[in-house]
């Protein structure tokens, strides 16, 4: 492959690249095929590429890559396809990420369920950040370290080998056989692996999914670097202020926002965050309840993410397992709380709980004072000593701007840890970094949660701050304008077909603060049996999101999102969101989450058709 025709055609796709290649965070379901993601975007990239094309419109029409921005994006994707190209190895084989240590620990994962050897060898140094001590220790993995001079001293080693480099340039890679994956890490992008020869070809699904789930690829904007870069082009990201500024900014807004005095760490995305809450509370029970198992608590049907990243935790762990803990439709969340804590009380175990109030896809808020009482009350163990008092863990991502963890919040006396994903409200959709505070009974618990933040090295880039510095100061307005629409919009189609089931707050709830802009759509059905309804309902669904999409192009989108700016956007969660749900937990109905500036009549109009036509 000519190195001449790869430089050609970036500095084409350079001058032409997509706006929304850039700047969007979730994918777009409209032209997003999850069982090929990658592949089908990438064959048709490569057509274009063969051809010499990369004018807007044709890169514009490729099918959605991944899902923006997590497990990858399209910029991403192109970064890791020419990188293939001028490393002899295929697409698949190259894999991005925002963080320069995940790498490492994604191979470990692997090898962990292997039972296979590793061997960490690096060149100068591994970032401080690495502590290999708590790497062992918390996460369960071993390995070995040695520094070599170079590639070519590290000798044969009974396992992997993953060859660690730090360097500016993001090119050339030595892929030598006496290697298995090659690290490259770049202090300001993040880092690329290459997993080398063929029989290390099944490591791709399992490293991906790290990704997937632990932290975020390399963002559009670093990819964009690196390709200029590639390229031999200028490369500095315009950060406009000052970022030790923006960082101050952002978390006086949170700080603001959530009534709390807490350290507010930032990370890449709400799943990053996660990851460093659950890993920063399992390392705190280990030193103050070591010999303890540690239960997590989730709920079986909550988003996707949540459930499946708290299960890999566990699995990966022997003295950490998984409760459900059942909370939408005929459960009540306050009865399966207690229930649950009195169970992990009988175990004489910790318990770690995880819940988003409201509640997704069905948007409930439990009864909080009772929520409290069940989370605060005193249990004992066999032995009749006390029990160790929950961590209560709110992903609070559908009203970010409910104060639960202040002074006088109804969760004040609980141990508690609040998230919130950033792509959602605090950046209006703009980045995907994610932020989390404590209350002040839990305000100790920052500090582990930390320490693992920047040993995943999953804190927000300069420019993920940046732009959550400028659009979290407007996110309480935001919030009040898009329920104002959200709720005229839930009455007109309470009118326009009242047998239709939505899942929204009560004005009551208003009152106290929850104004969430989602609702869940349970359209009527009709059919002799179970299967011919839900198949029914399946198709109303579809045939509702096509007319909205197709008759309000401009504001209508079939697409992962809450609190973007502009627009309303129609998911099935079930399909989307609840993506590794077990199937008996997901939800079939539909989820419209609507913006404070959208053409609410339009969509009136497009809905009131909608129901002429059932």
């Amino acid at each position: 492959m000519s190195e001449e025709k790869v430089l050609g055609y970036i500095n084409g796709l350079i001058e032409n690249v997509p706006t929304d290649w850039l700047k969007l965070t979730t994918h777009r379901l409209d032209i997003y095929n999850e069982k090929l993601a990658k592949t089908e975007f990438l064959d048709q990239f490569e057509a274009l590429y063969e051809k010499g094309i990369h004018d807007d419109s044709s890169l514009s029409n490729l099918p959605t890559a991944y899902d923006y921005i997590r497990l990858g994006h399209p910029l991403s994707s192109v970064l890791e396809f020419f990188l293939g190209k001028l490393n002899g190895v295929s697409a698949d084989q190259v894999i991005t990420f925002s963080s320069q240590t995940i790498p490492l620990l994604a191979v470990l994962r692997k090898n962990l369920f292997d039972n296979k050897k590793t061997l960490i060898a690096y060149t100068n140094d591994l970032p401080s950040l690495f502590d290999e001590e708590t790497v062992k220790r918390v996460y369960g993995y071993s390995f070995e370290m040695k520094k070599v001079g170079s590639i070519d001293e590290i000798s044969s080693f009974d396992g992997s080998v993953i060859y660690v480099n730090e360097s500016a340039d993001f090119e050339n890679f030595e892929l030598t056989s006496n290697i298995d994956f090659y690290v490259r890490m770049n202090e300001k992008l993040g880092s690329v692996l290459i997993i080398n020869g063929e029989k290390n070809i099944e490591y791709v699904s399992a490293i991906q999914h790290v990704r997937r789930r632990e932290t975020i690829a390399m963002t559009p904007a670093d990819c964009f670097s690196a390709l200029k870069i590639i390229a031999g082009k200028h490369a500095n990201i315009d950060i406009k202020n000052d970022p030790k500024q923006n960082k101050q900014n952002v978390v006086d807004s949170i700080h603001e926002i959530t009534a709390t005095t807490s350290k507010a760490l930032i990370g890449s995305c709400g799943l990053s965050v996660q990851y460093a809450i659950m890993m920063g509370l399992i390392d705190d029970a280990n030193k103050h309840y070591p010999g303890k198992q540690i239960k997590i608590v989730v709920p079986p049907n909550c988003y996707g993410g949540t459930n499946d990243q708290a299960r890999r935790v566990a699995a990966c762990l022997e003295n950490v397992d998984i409760l459900d803990l059942p909370v939408d439709g005929d459960n009540d969340m306050v009865q399966s709380t207690a229930q649950v804590l009195d169970q992990v009380a009988a175990e004489d175990a910790v318990p770690l709980i995880i819940a988003e109030i409201p509640t997704n896809p069905r948007v409930e808020v439990p009864d909080l004072q009772a929520l409290r009482d069940a989370l605060s009350k005193e249990r004992s163990t066999p032995a009749g000593n006390k029990a160790v008092d929950p961590v209560f863990i709110l992903d609070q991502t559908f009203c970010p701007n409910v104060q639960f963890l202040s002074k006088t919040g109804i969760l004040s006396p609980i141990r508690t840890i609040s998230y919130v994903s950033g792509s959602k409200f605090p950046s209006g959709g703009k980045c995907t970094a994610g932020y989390c505070v404590a209350n002040e009974r839990a305000h100790d618990l920052m500090d582990p949660i930390e320490k693992h933040m920047k040993l995943c090295d999953n804190e927000a880039t300069d420019l993920q701050v940046e732009i959550l510095a400028e659009q979290m100061p407007s996110m309480l307005q935001r919030i009040k304008d898009a329920y104002k629409n959200t709720r005229k919009f839930v009455t007109f189609i309470e009118k326009t077909l009242p047998e239709a089931k939505i899942n929204f707050v009560s004005e009551e709830l208003a009152v106290d603060q929850f104004t969430p802009s989602v609702f869940s759509l349970d359209l009527p059905t009709k059919g002799d049996t179970h299967e011919e309804r839900e198949a029914y309902k399946r198709r109303l669904n579809q045939k509702l999101i096509d007319m909205m999409i197709t008759e309000i192009p401009n504001e209508s989108k079939y697409c992962v999102s809450y609190g973007q700016l502009k627009g309303c956007y129609w998911t099935i969660p079930a399909t989307s969101t609840q993506g590794t749900t077990k199937e008996d937990d997901k939800d079939y109905i539909a989820r419209v989450s609507v913006s404070p500036d959208l053409d609410l009549e339009k969509h009136k109009e497009v809905f009131k058709k909608f129901v002429e036509e059932i």
